[in-house]
Order: structure tokens, then C-alpha cells, then sequence
């Protein structure tokens, strides 16, 4: 099309090289007026130009998305540190050679919580080979937030029924490292949070949260938010794994309080079944 840029013309190659070459061991880069702005980090991450960094942020997963015809999300959530069970199991017979009490109970922890991301990867494989031949809208993609643990587990299913996933990953002070099991070219990384959240949103059908720390929460408690002040449309929220989130979580002592309504708790359902969430989700809508 006129005026769209070829990613393979020349001379995008050639400003890149120009960028490469002024700074080839990956140090600070100087101003430099006479630089593609496009092809320009010193100018791109000013202050100025955080605008046009979330239109990007925006952009890019969103347009991916679409030309694979993705629009429809079952987003799974859950602890980056949970392991699968033979890692899991081979973490206890290192940490028992080694005599250390800490490592051991450590590892026991994680043998206990390995079953989660189990789950969620025989969740993930079940919703994708039960949307494999869906059409019209009707077809869900799992979703993740690209990292290790209950996220790898759910992209790791949606591969082994043959699958596309996608990850959108987040870039921390501790470089977060997309796992493996995400479809190439779905897996996008975000310097924002905030970008981050919308775009599970915008296409989010349902959510699976699975037990987690403070990053698991965070992504909870906005999508019911969202949903309480109707900022969102309703969608099935799954709490998976009851014994976890009803000793973390007591809504009866919200209610109580007065600080939500009786008709809030059902906003969610707990569940510890992967049919039994499925078929809550397929309900929902009907499938």
C-alpha cells in the first residue's frame, strides 16, 4: 500500500545498522539529531514521547492478535513459582541430599502445590481441543501472562492439544523469561503495566485463577472491579483451588462489614475441577 513501510526496505535495515554501530557494546546512546526518529531510542524514551509508547504497547499485540484471528481469551492466572510435578519431585531429591531443612520444606511445598500446575495445563489442553473446530465467535484462546509456573502450565497445554497460546509477558527489574510454550509470535512483552491489564482485558471470555501471590491478586481484584462498577461485561471467574482462596480470601466478612453486597459473591465460583470450570465457562455462554 502507499505509504505503508516496508519492514524489509533497505533503508529500515540500513537505520538500524546506523543504531547498532553508534552504540555496539549496548551503552547509553547520545542525542543524535540526524537519526530516523523512528529508529531512535534516546528520543522515543523521553518523557514526551510516553504517548506514542502506549499507542505502541497498544498496537502491537492487538494488530498480531487480530491477524490470527484471535478475539476471544480464557485467561489463566497463578503463582510463577509453581513447578511441575517431575521438576517438582526433583527438586525434594536434590534438597534431600543436601540435608538443608529449609530447601526440604521448600521443596515439599512445592511437590504439595505441583498438582495446580497440573491442572492448569490439562485445563488449557482441554479448552483448546474442545475449541478446535469453533467458528463464528465461538472459539476461545488461552492467555497467559507469559512467565513461568501456572502461566507456562496453561501455554504448555494449549501446545500439547495443538494449539496457539499467547503470553504477555512483563519486563521486571528481575528479567521475567517468556516460557517456551508460547505460540511464536504471541508472545509479546510490556514495559507498562497498565497496557498490560487492557489487553487481557479486551479479549478476556473468562478468567482461571489459580492459587498466587500478589501479581495473581492484582489481576483478580481489577477484573472484579471492572465487573462490580460494570466497567466490564460480566465474564465466569473462576477461583481454582477452594482450600486457597477461602482461607485467603472471606468474603462473608466483607459482607458482613457492609463494605460489598451479598450479590457480589457471585461474581465468582470456586472450583477444583478442570471439567467442572469448563463446563462453567461453556455454560456461561451457552457453547
Amino acid at each position: 500500500m502507499d505509504g505503508m513501510l516496508d519492514p524489509h526496505d533497505r533503508r529500515i535495515a540500513e537505520a538500524w545498522e546506523t543504531l547498532k554501530a553508534q552504540s555496539p557494546t549496548g551503552d547509553t546512546l547520545s542525542p543524535e539529531s540526524n537519526r530516523l526518529a523512528f529508529a531512535d531510542p534516546e528520543f522515543l524514551l523521553r518523557r514526551e514521547t510516553r504517548g506514542i509508547r502506549f499507542q505502541l504497547e497498544m498496537l502491537k499485540p492487538d494488530l498480531a492478535q487480530q491477524a490470527l484471528g484471535i478475539e476471544h481469551t480464557v485467561v489463566v492466572f497463578g503463582s510463577a513459582r509453581f513447578r511441575s510435578e517431575e521438576a517438582a519431585h526433583s527438586l525434594l531429591i536434590k534438597a534431600r541430599d543436601t540435608g538443608n531443612e529449609q530447601a526440604i520444606t521448600e521443596a515439599e511445598t512445592l511437590v504439595r502445590n505441583a498438582r495446580f500446575y497440573e491442572q492448569s495445563r490439562a485445563l488449557a489442553h482441554l479448552i483448546t481441543k474442545d475449541c478446535e473446530h469453533r467458528t463464528n465467535g465461538r472459539r476461545f484462546y488461552i492467555c497467559t501472562g507469559g512467565g513461568p509456573g501456572i502461566m507456562e502450565a496453561a501455554n504448555r497445554g494449549a501446545a500439547e492439544a495443538g494449539g496457539i497460546s499467547v503470553g504477555l509477558n512483563i519486563a521486571l527489574p528481575h528479567e521475567q523469561t517468556p516460557n517456551p510454550y508460547i505460540t511464536p509470535g504471541l508472545s509479546f512483552k510490556f514495559h507498562y503495566f497498565a497496557l498490560r491489564k487492557m489487553h487481557f482485558m479486551m479479549r478476556a471470555k473468562a478468567l482461571v485463577a489459580f492459587p498466587g501471590g500478589f501479581g495473581t491478586l492484582d489481576e483478580l481484584f481489577e477484573t472484579l472491579t471492572l465487573v462490580q462498577c460494570k466497567k466490564a461485561k460480566p465474564v465466569p471467574i473462576v477461583l481454582f483451588g477452594s482450600s486457597y482462596w477461602k482461607r485467603l480470601f472471606n468474603i462473608s466478612v466483607m459482607i458482613e462489614e457492609g463494605v460489598i453486597s451479598a450479590a457480589d459473591a457471585e461474581l465468582f465460583k470456586y472450583s477444583d475441577s478442570v471439567e467442572e470450570s469448563w463446563k462453567f465457562i461453556r455454560a456461561f455462554y451457552e457453547l
